[in-house]
């Protein structure tokens, strides 16, 4: 069997060599030249770990190789970005221009499957535009939606372990994309319709948004009451049917902090607590930004000077490289905008440079701040010994609320 992967990023890439490992021969397609050079070198341009040497296996192998163009295939994946046109409304360009770029080499017996983040219908429409412009194909070839469902640092297991949902525009559809993922996937293969599977992922994500906008709130809470709300959520996780989230700077990443505007900017009138946790996110960005320039503020009245200030984080969680819709890089920007003469240091130990941010090292940063900005909670931020020395804004639990 071969198969097309049309896009290379965080999940395309990873997805398509754990398929190229499992004996299906892969072409993966992206309109980045270079991303198409590094992975045909066998080198990653995403961080994720244990996936470049098993990029290199596969690629050795003869299993997969990268073009920025598809070939003629078995199954083809839509794998490509869904940003939004504006108002948070969501633009499936991509995955048209994907589908459209694979429309010449279909053939009857294929498979296509779109996992990217789509508004409820988006399969159905692209299936509408197939056979528009190949109306001999129709019902001859099978066409799926089936969500990812990774955790960013732990790829290489959750793609073949967890469950996914799978849903065809028919039965037949849905079986031989199940048949497919099976070559991989260990978990259980849910079967359901197109419609079904696109609302489950974006239900999925929804959920856990509104879960963090519970805790961000709550955070918020606390901070004016004066009480220590990591204290406060442990006490509460005594209880055997609560569970509270721990809470950050906000949300960011491609799903949590996107996905629930798939549903909103469809159902504005009934989805109400799913925006206005949104909203409670998107609030804990600026509430964090107005504490840190506060502390600047006093620092500079009571020292008589301006003081050094290390950024502790750019990822949106800890321990990878991402910085997609992260509030830390956010929080980061709008400080750095309020106080232009102030030396603040961006500490970032997941990547080497940024285009806009000079990156410090973290103990450096550490040692040489007045105050410390905790934004995302990477597993070297927590060997760092607490100062009383210095003015610390623990945003993301590294020390606990200690004070």
């Amino acid at each position: 069997m071969k198969a097309c992967f049309m896009g290379l990023g965080y999940i395309g890439l990873p997805t398509a060599i754990i398929a190229a490992k499992h004996g299906i021969e892969i072409i993966g397609v992206d309109i980045n030249p270079q991303v198409v050079e590094m992975t045909n070198a066998g080198h990653l341009h995403i961080v994720e770990p244990g996936i470049e040497e098993m990029l290199q296996e596969v690629i050795g192998m003869g299993m997969l190789k990268a073009s920025t163009s598809p070939e003629v295939s078995d199954a083809y994946f839509i794998v490509v970005p869904t940003p939004f046109k504006g108002n948070h409304v969501p633009d499936i360009t991509y995955v048209e221009s994907a589908t459209r770029m694979v429309l010449p080499y279909l053939k009857e017996g294929d498979l296509f499957v779109i996992e990217s983040t789509s508004p409820v219908g988006t399969t159905e429409q692209m299936a509408s535009l197939i056979f528009a412009e190949r109306p001999e194909l129709k019902g001859k070839i099978s066409i799926a939606y089936c969500p990812e469902r990774v955790l960013p640092g732990n790829v290489i297991y959750e793609l073949v372990n967890n469950d996914r949902v799978i849903g065809g525009i028919d039965e037949t559809s849905t079986r031989k994309a199940q048949d497919f993922y099976r070559h991989f996937v260990k978990g259980a293969l849910h079967a359901t319709n197109s419609k079904t599977a696109e609302m489950c992922k974006l239900t999925e994500n929804s959920c856990r948004d509104s879960q963090i906008a519970f805790a961000n709130e709550l955070s918020i809470i606390c901070d004016k009451a004066g009480i220590n709300v990591w204290e406060l959520i442990e006490l509460a996780n005594k209880h055997p049917r609560v569970n509270i989230l721990q809470p950050g700077c906000g949300v960011g990443g491609h799903c949590i902090a996107v996905d629930p505007y798939f549903i909103s900017s469809a159902f504005p009138a009934e989805a109400r607590m799913i925006s206005l946790a949104r909203d409670v996110n998107n609030y804990k960005a600026d509430w964090c930004a107005e504490k840190i320039q506060n502390a600047m503020l006093r620092f500079e009245i009571e020292k008589k000077r301006t003081p050094v200030v290390a950024m502790m984080g750019l990822a949106f969680k800890p321990d990878i490289d991402d910085l997609r819709e992260s509030p830390a890089k956010y929080i980061v920007t709008k400080v750095m905008q309020s106080y232009s003469n102030t030396n603040i240091l961006v500490v970032e130990p997941n990547i080497k440079e940024h285009r806009v941010f000079k990156l410090t090292d973290y103990q450096q940063a550490y040692e040489q701040a007045d105050i410390v900005v905790f934004l995302t909670g990477h597993t070297p931020f927590k060997q760092l010994p607490w100062s009383d020395e210095k003015i610390i804004l623990d945003f993301c639990g590294i020390f606990k609320g200690r004070r």
